[in-house]
């Protein structure tokens, strides 16, 4: 049998290699048994395991399920850029016929991602919906320190905080910050956020959190939407499902989390918040 090295991707034995996992590092301590750190490959969890209960996938395998994923990404990118442009021209019809000139712009959008896969797919996701969105590859981590400097510099209007995250005790512990990977690192990239907004007086819409995240901490710290409150796993895509639609709805209407659910991984269960409202601007001149 081969042996598991950083880059590997891998399952699990012990859960029936349910979840695909890259291995991000492996971690040797004296007079124990190497521990591999993982981080999902289609899904934002983050996880170790012993290298005996790890098992490298074959190729195949692994192209079919990035082929599940480019698929689900294009099928996504297709519904939403007939919305978009539906959306468009129903503006320019009621334009035209008022002998008005509209411009309208979307909100702009701030991603700060964890993963540099996701953080690449997530650029192409925005750019072939034609969103204003600047994403940015930093380690959960090190988020709440860079995160003040980000936003007075690009000055967004969607705050998207993500990355990987689980529980350290999954069933337990649901109110133990300790029991979250990286819970504790979004928390404060958020509560950071919110310090800017209280500085500069912007309206500024957040998403926080990953698969199994603290929510009600991440609520409780300002975020408008956030993951997990049922403690379970949520798509890669999620995150910028909830970036996509503040965006791109009007900024009179107010968004919550029964306008976006249907288009989640586990809907409610997976993310919800308080809502927010659109940021989609419409300049009027006569």
């Amino acid at each position: 049998m081969a042996k598991v090295k950083k880059g590997d991707i891998v399952g699990r034995k012990s859960y029936g290699k349910d979840i695909l996992f890259t291995v991000e590092k492996i971690i040797k301590r004296k007079n124990e048994q190497p521990v591999a750190i993982l981080k999902g490959l289609i899904i934002r969890i983050e996880a170790d395991a012993l290298l005996d209960d790890l098992v490298i996938i074959e190729s195949k395998q692994v192209d079919g399920h990035m082929r599940s994923l480019e698929e689900k990404l294009e099928e996504k990118l297709e519904k939403c850029s007939k919305n978009l442009k539906q959306n468009s021209n129903t503006f320019f019809k009621r334009s035209f016929l008022k002998r008005e000139t509209r411009s309208e712009e979307n909100g702009k959008i701030l991603h700060l991602d964890g993963d540099k896969r996701y953080t690449d797919k997530s650029a192409r996701y925005y750019k072939k919906l034609n969103l204003n969105a600047i994403v940015r590859n930093v380690p959960e981590s090190k988020q709440e320190y860079v995160v003040y400097d980000l936003l007075n510099r690009y000055n967004p209007d969607v705050l998207v905080i993500t990355g990987h995250d689980g529980m350290i005790k999954n069933g337990t512990g649901y109110n133990d910050i300790y029991n979250y990977r990286n819970s504790k690192y979004f928390i404060n990239t958020v509560r950071e956020a919110k310090k800017w907004v209280n500085n500069t007086g912007k309206d500024l819409v957040i998403f926080a959190g990953a698969c199994q995240s603290y929510y009600e901490a991440l609520v409780t710290a300002g975020a408008n939407f956030a993951s997990s409150p049922a403690r379970v796993l949520i798509d890669f895509m999620d995150p910028l499902i909830v970036a996509e639609k503040v965006a791109t709805t009007e900024d009179y209407k107010y968004i919550t989390i029964n306008d976006i659910a249907s288009e989640l991984r586990d809907g409610t269960r997976g993310i919800s918040g308080i809502g927010a409202r659109g940021k989609r601007y419409t300049k009027v001149k006569i």
